[in-house]
């Protein structure tokens, strides 16, 4: 093959055949795996997704794009054993909206026409899965997610991955979860006393918007969750090296009070809801009920169920966590900011 002087040459320095070999799809092993299908026999097959670093790159980005609106993309990758690998992802054209994502025949015929330009490219990968955003409200799926992952489970081995933008930039690290639906015709193990901040899926602990609520471990029960790893090629390594090298300013410049406080506001604002629900259910219990709680005793007062102050009580704690955390967030943000103005600003506050 003639050398295209447009391409960037292939060295040692660039391809390393050992640490790249997440990298080298094996046809004829996923059509032996295809054909076995052992995840039709047992529901939690697979424990781990690996995502490429150029994967999750895009996935992020096209996350942040969609501000507070969702929007949805597809994997490539195959199947390691118990591990679903992802190598990239794309973006289709969907309609988002603040709840949900709907896609219509054009993200299909999308799909189609992008996956035949890859085999042109020989980029042989088949879709392992589908991502989502969730602008502010964590990493969970909701009833309609369930539905639409049960729906690409049928035609394989399909992972549904979620990830938070606002989140993400609130933390400074990428925040993200991958699940499976179980099959109708399984019974998931009691879940319950395994989760923090809500009935949500197990080994998930997060605060979600009062807006979510309701829909937030409605469906638990449903689905699991699966180790999230990430991995990069050495390509990727020199890449993302000399994107740090021109952007490196600009990333330290950044202030995550002022890139994120739309986020910052809305769960301030959502702690106040519930510090005034919590107020207001105090109120209608009265004091001499909660009295009677504090002095210890477990049984009920003129026919009241004292779990009504119980439930009180943990409501309280969850806000005063809620609210450790927020001020957490912006302390952190305050003192980076001083830092930079000590480091850069020759001492000027």
């Amino acid at each position: 093959m003639a050398y295209n002087p447009t391409e960037l040459p292939i060295t040692d320095k660039l391809v390393d055949r050992q640490r790249d070999a997440l990298y080298n799809y094996d046809p004829n092993s996923q059509k032996d795996i295809n054909v076995k299908r052992p995840w039709d026999q047992d529901p939690t097959y697979f424990k781990t997704v690996r995502v490429s670093s150029v994967a999750l790159t895009k996935m992020v980005m096209h996350a942040r794009e969609g501000g507070s609106i969702e929007v949805m993309g597809m994997m490539q990758g195959y199947v390691d054993g118990t591990t679903i690998v992802v190598t990239d992802a794309f973006r289709l054209p969907v309609e988002g909206t603040e709840t949900r994502v709907n896609a219509q025949g054009e993200a299909d015929e999308y799909l189609v026409n992008y996956l035949d330009l890859c085999r042109k490219e020989s980029r042989l990968e088949n879709i392992v899965g589908w991502y989502h955003s969730h602008p502010g409200y964590g990493c969970w799926l909701s009833g309609i997610d369930v539905e639409t992952q049960k729906l690409q489970q049928l035609q394989g081995p399909m992972v549904a991955v979620v990830i938070d933008p606002n989140r993400t930039v609130s933390a400074n690290k990428v925040e993200i979860g991958a699940f499976r639906t179980y099959p109708d015709w399984y019974t998931p193990p009691d879940q319950s006393g395994s989760t923090t901040g809500g009935s949500g899926p197990a080994g998930a602990s997060t605060t979600v918007p009062l807006s979510k609520t309701m829909d937030y471990g409605a469906h638990a029960n449903k689905y699991y969750r699966l180790e999230v790893e990430h991995f990069k090629s050495t390509l990727d390594t020199r890449l993302l090296d000399l994107l740090w090298n021109k952007y490196w300013v600009q990333t330290l410049a950044q202030n995550p009070l002022l890139s994120n406080r739309d986020y910052s506001s809305s769960n301030m604002d959502d702690v106040g809801q519930r510090l005034q629900e919590i107020a207001v259910n105090v109120s209608r219990m009265g004091k001499g009920m909660l009295h009677y709680h504090y002095l210890g005793s477990s049984s009920s007062l003129g026919g009241v169920n004292t779990n009504g102050p119980k439930a009180v009580d943990q409501s309280i704690e969850k806000a005063v966590q809620d609210v450790g955390q927020i001020a957490a967030k912006e302390r952190a943000g305050l003192l980076a900011a001083e830092v930079k103005v000590q480091i850069f600003g020759q001492g000027e506050v």
